[in-house]
């Protein structure tokens, strides 16, 4: 599957390693270097469940913040010049894209070590902005080819045919948060095209200065931008999850929330009305988690963990926020 994206990429030479999928994952990805001085990602995807406009949409989306100073990893043109690029296999249409390779590394891969010298604060800090300029860029952005809504991919008639009847308790809590959110406004500081998965696992650090590197639009869509600030206060609990008294634990999300609040409004703003949401957004992270994981088991023939999936379906049934963070444990 891979020669004729070689080809389409001029990547003959280049050695292809794979990148281990994860649970869940779409596509086939491989970062290509060559000589230790070129590096790029290559992303086949063969699902078969996206269109082509699916993928314009989301390269375009990345070519315009990368070309107005957003610090993304830019797509990189075929040899005919096309962000994306496609032919038949096996009956199925595969779409191919490349990538440059983020500058620095995942902070996973340093331990979740932050560079020396520089403390925590300017690494949630940076988040934060790196995070608004996306979205400062996105209020201004005109596209021409579209992605999908928060409301088309999350609807109630799908979530009822995704989700067993033996989860009716867990149906039913989802479908009223469903219908909160329609009430929702949706103006242009409100809502907009997002990240839709703003997490650690895809943004590289540079240990060296500090920069963040955002990668990995796969699921970007056009939602509130409050969904990305939540799911990065439900990606922080790491850094404060073994704390045992629950008190210090959230007064320590509050100092990391409000430091990447700093960072974020260096570059555009969040209204106090809608930050008052935020355990409603972090239900949306939530409702987002638990549907791919049921998504997942549809594809492989299974039945979801009850490790994976129970404190979710607990707080979203007893409307417990935050995620249950901020309860005794």
């Amino acid at each position: 599957m891979t020669e004729k994206a070689i080809g389409l990429y001029a990547l003959e030479g280049f050695d292809l390693r794979p990148v281990p999928g994860h649970e869940g994952g779409r596509n086939r990805v491989y970062i290509c270097s060559l000589h230790g001085e070129k590096k790029y990602v290559l992303r086949i995807s063969a699902l078969g469940d996206r269109t082509r406009e699916n993928y314009l949409a989301e390269t375009e989306f990345i070519r315009y913040l990368a070309r107005n100073g957003a610090p993304v990893a830019d797509v990189v043109p075929s040899v005919h010049g096309n962000l994306v690029e496609s032919y038949e296999q096996d009956g199925t249409t595969v779409f191919v894209s490349l990538f440059e390779y983020a500058k620095g590394m995942l902070l996973s891969d340093n331990g979740y070590r932050y560079r020396e010298g520089a403390p925590l604060e300017e690494y949630f800090y940076n988040t934060g902005k790196a995070l608004g300029v996306i979205h400062r860029l996105s209020k201004q952005y005109k596209p021409v080819h579209c992605r999908g809504t928060f409301q088309d991919r999350y609807t109630p008639e799908y979530i009822n045919r995704l989700i067993p009847d033996s989860y009716g308790e867990l149906k039913r809590a989802i479908c009223r948060r469903l219908e909160e959110y329609r009430t929702l406004p949706k103006g242009a500081e409100d809502y907009g095209l997002v990240h839709f998965d703003f997490c650690d696992g895809n943004y590289h650090v540079d240990l060296e200065t500090g920069d963040i590197t955002v990668f990995d639009f796969d699921n970007c869509i056009y939602c509130w931008y409050m969904f990305d600030l939540a799911h990065l206060w439900t990606h922080g609990v790491g850094w404060y999850q073994h704390e045992p008294d629950p008190k210090k634990r959230m007064a320590c999300m509050e100092h990391y929330f409000g430091t990447v609040l700093e960072g974020y409004r260096s570059e555009t703003d969040v209204s106090g009305k809608m930050l008052e949401k935020l355990p409603l957004f972090i239900d949306m992270t939530i409702i987002e988690y638990v549907t791919d994981e049921f998504e997942c088991c549809v594809r492989e023939g299974e039945e979801p963990e009850e490790e994976d999936i129970g404190n979710a379906v607990h707080c979203l049934v007893h409307d417990i926020p935050y995620g249950g963070f901020g309860e005794a444990w």
